[in-house]
């Protein structure tokens, strides 16, 4: 039986990270990194942007080139995926049947794409992207003529990637079943000018309607009827409606957890010497009012992945990262700084018709969030804002004439 040191499950931004934030605080023991994915770590936003669109090849959303892991002597396992976890006995089964004990383990699984589940969703042309895999496949079928596409789901992977097939002269139909875009994410006054300028770009998107059915000719998808009746023809489907946390092995072990895996301050499980981090790891999130959140992002994958890792090596420091994402949609690029959830305020700084703008979130006259819109200074500015959880005039934050960094 073979033993690892530290075993990182998963190979996305949050093992990846984990691994470098273990050798750059002193560990030298051997690391192993177990993935189901068959590539070496690689990032996942360009998936459904850049990488889609074939304006990056893959060696360049590599995270690290795939030599460095072998100079920073990290074992790579891909292909293979964690069946079961001991938790007394510290030892891993993987899918080949191999067995591994770890004295520390960090699980940075992720999740899966969440699937359809309508009558005909096991056809053919219906893709989900989460992996390198996935895009490849959509790739080949709109390079063999697929033109009409039909996405369901109006978060970021679904209009990241209805952007895309614009681009690529695709006629595309975004579907929603909110009644607004980014519904998850994002307030009302971002979701109306995201929804307008998809619009404008050609997109045909339709809110407040649920996919009933998928129809087929030939094993491959042909239409989708939606809730109100409507069929719309298509070649190929992009479902993005969310993902399913990969942690069944750590809940059948016995872990606590919910929505993912619950862990403490330090990314801690309820298990001995396993942690969690990124997408899988459930946590009380000081910007989201100390709910217990899981947060889809790169900033969290790779600040837990630190956090883990120094604590592993005897430095615990309490996870406290603000929080940031990023969407590139056509010419807008998107920044959000903080978590909007509960704010019972929303100020519009500029006007939305220059596709420069942004939207400060207060709670209890406190600013937790900004969504910047081409407008950069705002979002490095308004971070200090958030960190602070400043009080300020909501006159001042509306004038987009005045600096937020004079407004500290």
């Amino acid at each position: 039986m073979e033993h690892f040191d530290v075993v990182i499950v998963g190979s996305g931004h949050g093992g990846a990270q984990a691994a470098i934030a273990l050798r750059q605080n002193g560990h030298e023991d051997t690391i192993l990194m177990v993935s189901r994915d068959r590539n070496p770590p690689y990032e996942r936003p360009p998936l459904s942007k850049e990488y889609l669109a074939g304006d990056k090849p893959f060696e360049r959303i590599q995270i690290r080139p795939e030599k460095f892991w072998a100079d920073k002597n990290v074992e790579l396992r891909l292909g293979r995926n964690v069946n079961e976890v001991d938790p007394i006995a510290r030892e891993l089964v993987l899918s080949d049947d191999t067995r591994i004990t770890y004295r520390k383990l960090i699980w940075a699984a992720g999740g899966d794409a969440r699937r359809l589940s309508c009558p005909g969703s096991d056809l053919n042309g219906i893709h989900y992207v989460r992996t390198r895999r996935d895009v490849d496949t959509l790739k080949e079928e709109l390079a063999g003529g697929a033109k009409r596409a039909v996405i369901v789901g109006a978060g970021y992977i679904g209009l990241e990637a209805a952007a895309v097939l614009r681009k690529l002269g695709c006629e595309v139909t975004v579907v929603e079943m909110q009644d607004r875009v980014l519904a998850r994410v994002a307030g009302p006054e971002l979701s109306d000018f995201y929804a307008a300028y998809h619009r404008e770009q050609g997109v045909d998107l339709r809110l407040s309607t649920g996919v009933e059915a998928i129809e087929g000719a030939d094993g491959r998808v042909s239409a989708v009827l939606t809730d109100s009746g409507e069929k719309i023809a298509c070649d190929v489907i992009i479902a993005g409606i969310g993902i399913v946390p990969s942690v069944g092995a750590l809940i059948a072990a016995g872990a606590a957890g919910s929505s993912g895996v619950d862990v403490d301050t330090f990314c801690r499980t309820t298990l001995d010497d396993i942690y969690a981090i990124g997408d899988c790891a459930a946590h009380a999130n000081p910007y989201a009012n100390n709910k217990v959140i899981r947060l889809e992002s790169v900033q969290n994958a790779n600040d837990m992945a630190t956090v883990a890792a120094k604590a592993i090596m005897g430095d615990k420091q309490d996870y406290d990262a603000v929080p940031w994402f990023w969407s590139n949609q056509y010419d807008l690029r998107l920044q959000t700084v903080g978590i909007s959830i509960d704010h019972d305020r929303a100020i519009l700084r500029g006007d939305p018709a220059d596709k420069k703008f942004s939207v400060v979130y207060l709670r209890e006259g406190r600013v937790v969030a900004l969504d910047c819109v081409n407008n950069t200074k705002d979002y490095v500015q308004g971070r200090k804002l958030v960190m602070d959880r400043a009080e300020i005039e909501p006159e001042l934050l509306a004038d987009a004439t005045v600096q937020l960094k004079e407004l500290r």
